[in-house]
């Protein structure tokens, strides 16, 4: 199995450990820029930006190591497994399904051509007069870029001078991207719920719904606390389950892992973002199963065809924190770690930010301190154990020097 993720992902471990438990060969497939590729000594160098030279080394690749499986572990690679997969005669998503889950603009435009519940959305370009457009707006709204992750460059704006200064920050985000256009929706009220499964040749197998009980009212959407199950009404949620089965058709998504975000509200689920992986960071440790797999494992049986029965998740409470970035500056030093470690109900806490790190906070940055993990009887005191958890962490933090 080729394995594809950025050097950033958190998830190849996790996977290539899971990989060995079931006897599955491991090949990583390395982002590496083609000018840097002859220096490299990956056994499998691919430019996840080069989709169509990517898939001809991967073609190349299996005639002499016969491939069962492509997966791609974070955004980056989805669009390569899904097209190296066509060619190879595997099983997959179309590679149109994958584009749209990295397009948001592509993505809103599935959405509405099959009525998806999900916010109003236009295109726009920075070259536009961003102070008449920021007339014409209805607020609030949200400024978004077309691609990034994470909740990488969202903004929130409530008037038209808030409009102006998010598109601007967004322009400077985007500088090296190469992108000259950019989102606008409408802000979607409500609490926010994250979705877990896996798609069997469209029927969608939910493996956890997760709450997210902080605030996620801007101005950005920095994601911290996931805690399952979910809080919600039956009723409620069997509108997510819907709404996200009807997102991952509306897009093309067949087979695999898929995670959804939906806002629920008095007028319904509404989908923000649905993606053809399994959920980011470290947090796939918050799922147990009965079978005592961990979700890669599961991942990894589906592309292989094996018995997926005892994919259910274990009774009780799970909950992890993704640990925000304060501000901006360099890490020195993390304090109270032993006594956060001793609050009832942890599991484990892992910083993930190495020391003289340089943190950048959203809407720029893209990343987290560490995370926080729980297990409990119900919902609430594994949240409750997070947040006291958290309380006895501090973090120095010194601001970086300019460079003169």
């Amino acid at each position: 199995m080729i394995l594809l993720a950025s050097a950033q992902s958190y998830r190849g471990s996790a996977f290539q450990a899971a990989a060995k438990k079931l006897g599955i060969e491991i090949v990583l497939g390395e982002d590496i820029p083609v000018p840097m590729q002859q220096k490299s000594r990956a056994a499998l160098a691919l430019d996840y930006r080069d989709i169509p030279r990517s898939t001809k080394t991967i073609e190349t690749y299996a005639k002499d190591h016969p491939i069962q499986a492509i997966l791609g572990l974070d955004d980056s690679g989805t669009l390569l497994a899904a097209s190296a997969s066509a060619t190879l005669g595997l099983s997959h998503n179309d590679p149109a399904a994958a584009r749209a889950t990295r397009d948001k603009f592509i993505m809103r435009q599935c959405f509405a051509e099959h009525q998806v519940p999900s916010p109003h959305f236009a295109l726009y370009s920075f070259s536009q007069d961003i102070l008449k457009l920021a007339e014409s707006i209805s607020y609030p709204c949200v400024v978004k870029p077309t691609s990034l992750s994470g909740s990488r460059g969202v903004i929130r704006a409530n008037n038209a001078a808030e409009f102006i200064l998010a598109v601007k920050r967004l322009k400077e985000i985007l500088l090296h991207e190469r992108c000259e256009e950019f989102m606008v929706e409408d802000y979607i009220p409500g609490v926010e719920v994250a979705v877990e499964g896996l798609l069997d040749n469209g029927r969608l197998h939910i493996l956890a719904i997760f709450d997210k009980p902080d605030p996620l009212e801007g101005p950005f959407f920095e994601e911290t606390i996931y805690v399952t199950p979910s809080r919600l009404p039956d009723a409620t949620l069997e509108q997510v389950t819907a709404a996200s089965e009807l997102a991952a058709a509306s897009l093309g998504l067949v087979n695999g892992p898929m995670h959804a975000e939906l806002r629920c509200n008095p007028q319904g689920a509404w989908l923000l973002e649905i993606a053809g992986r399994s959920i980011g960071g470290l947090c796939g440790q918050t799922l147990r199963f009965e079978t005592e797999a961990t979700l890669e494992e599961l991942i990894l049986r589906q592309a292989f065809g094996m018995d997926l029965s005892g994919a259910e998740r274990k009774s009780g409470a799970d909950g992890v924190m993704m640990i925000p970035i304060p501000e901006a500056g360099l890490l020195k030093e993390v304090r109270g770690l032993e006594k956060a470690r001793q609050v009832a109900l942890i599991d484990e806490i892992t910083i993930t930010a190495p020391l003289n790190y340089p943190l950048v906070p959203l809407p720029e940055g893209n990343s987290y301190l560490g995370f926080i993990f729980a297990t409990g009887n119900t919902p609430q005191e594994v949240e409750s154990a997070l947040r006291e958890a958290h309380a006895c962490l501090h973090f120095e933090i010194m601001p970086e020097l300019p460079v003169l």
